[in-house]
């Protein structure tokens, strides 16, 4: 058995947050003034600090042609550890090896000189990875050709709109023969056609030339059709490691009361953000009978940005995706409304087959920034209590209910 391409051992990595303490009177904010000016003067600073691991105690291996996805939910640690694969931060603990030349795509524009222009970034990207001259030219077409901005190709990247930048970075990543390739959930900003284009071109990397890929996506139907293994982390911590079935079946736990409801905990920001949001089942629990419509009531701020929409990702208990709708559909617009806005969601009666489903959220600005995907934070059960016993419509296969069809003998 050959080497690992990456192995990760005891890997953690901590941030220091500074807090600095509110005063609400003239004298308490004097007094604070003059204290931090003291501790500056003797320690070097005028803040409290906090520890924060983002990362703790992370040890896997992964062999050469693997194509792992990285999942987890929101602060799970997922980009902070590919930033140190990628060698963009160091571990404050631990040892990172890698056995390659890596390329990454953590985010818009990684890797790129704003004022150079997309050939010129071409060829610096090349050189980064240890590349001639040559090397780059023979691939240069090839790369133009994927990101399809020949007409852009001596315009400074700065230019560029979020979307050119992702195809040119994604594929100049991907055709300049890295050992080990690197993704994180960047590729979301791109249309869905480039999107599926992209998980083909790492399906070929994997497939025919035995590189690596590290895959970070919230979009499990990516993950399940391009990767064959799967790595869990939670609240910066390693849970598992497996083939990506399994690992997706431990992620992804059964509805409970406590999943029908969603209230944020974090301060509001200058960004758009999911406020809360509650399922109104036929019941008071996370069962619901499917001869009821099913609605979904959404608290969103959105700071008056008239671009930005909800996204619904539904997904049955086999990770299947039933249902990827957009508040896009809706009649009307909100964007001159106040900063906080309510939607409706309905999914009409006798429209889910019975079984468990998990509802994925996602707040963004189409083809420019997701700024929340708030992954499986509610669940729930459907029932028909109508119609028990052998037959029933829960022993159909399917994701719709067989009662969605309506059957008529014509005379």
């Amino acid at each position: 058995m050959s080497a690992p391409v990456i192995e990760v051992s005891g890997l953690g990595k901590r941030y220091l947050i500074a807090h600095e303490s509110r005063h609400d009177s003239l004298r308490d904010s004097l007094h604070h003034t003059a204290r931090k000016l003291w501790r500056k003067v003797r320690w070097g600073t005028g803040f409290n600090t906090e520890e924060f691991w983002a990362l703790r105690d992370i040890s896997f291996s992964i062999q050469p042609g693997e194509v792992v996805g990285v999942i987890g939910r929101n602060g799970a640690g997922k980009s902070t550890l590919l930033k140190v694969l990628s060698r963009i931060t160091e571990p404050t603990l631990g040892s990172v090896r890698l056995r390659g030349r890596v390329a990454s795509l953590l985010e818009v524009g990684t890797g790129f000189h704003p004022d150079l222009s997309g050939r010129e970034n071409i060829f610096l990207n090349g050189a980064i990875l240890g590349m001639s001259r040559a090397e780059v030219r023979r691939k240069f077409d090839e790369i133009v050709a994927f990101a399809e901005v020949e007409k852009f190709l001596d315009t400074p990247v700065k230019r560029y709109s979020s979307g050119m930048y992702v195809r040119l970075a994604f594929a100049v990543a991907a055709h300049l023969d890295p050992e080990i390739l690197i993704v994180d959930e960047v590729l979301a900003v791109g249309d869905q056609q480039f999107q599926n284009k992209c998980v083909g071109k790492m399906q070929s990397i994997a497939r025919s030339s035995g590189r690596t890929v590290l895959f970070v996506s919230h979009n499990i139907t990516a993950v399940r059709s391009l990767c064959n293994s799967a790595i869990l982390l939670e609240r910066g911590r390693f849970v598992a490691k497996g083939p990506v079935a399994d690992i997706l079946a431990q992620y992804v736990k059964p509805p409970t009361q406590d999943d029908i409801a969603y209230q944020r905990q974090e301060p509001v920001g200058d960004k758009p953000v999911l406020l809360r949001a509650n399922l109104r089942t036929s019941s008071t629990t996370a069962l619901h009978e499917t001869a009821q419509p099913l609605a979904l009531d959404l608290t969103l701020h959105h700071g008056r940005n008239p671009n930005i929409v909800v996204g619904l990702h539904l997904y049955d208990s086999q990770l299947n995706q039933v249902i990827h709708s957009s508040s896009q559909f809706a009649p009307g617009a909100y964007a001159n409304g106040p900063q906080t806005t309510e939607l409706r969601i309905v999914i009409p009666a006798r429209a889910l087959n019975v079984g468990r489903y998990r509802c994925t959220l996602v707040i963004a600005e189409p083809h420019r920034a997701i700024y929340e995907n708030l992954e499986f934070i509610l669940g729930f059960t459907i029932a028909d209590s109508t119609f028990p016993g052998p037959g029933a419509p829960g022993d159909w296969s399917g994701a719709c209910s067989p009662l969605l069809v309506e059957w008529s003998w014509q005379p």
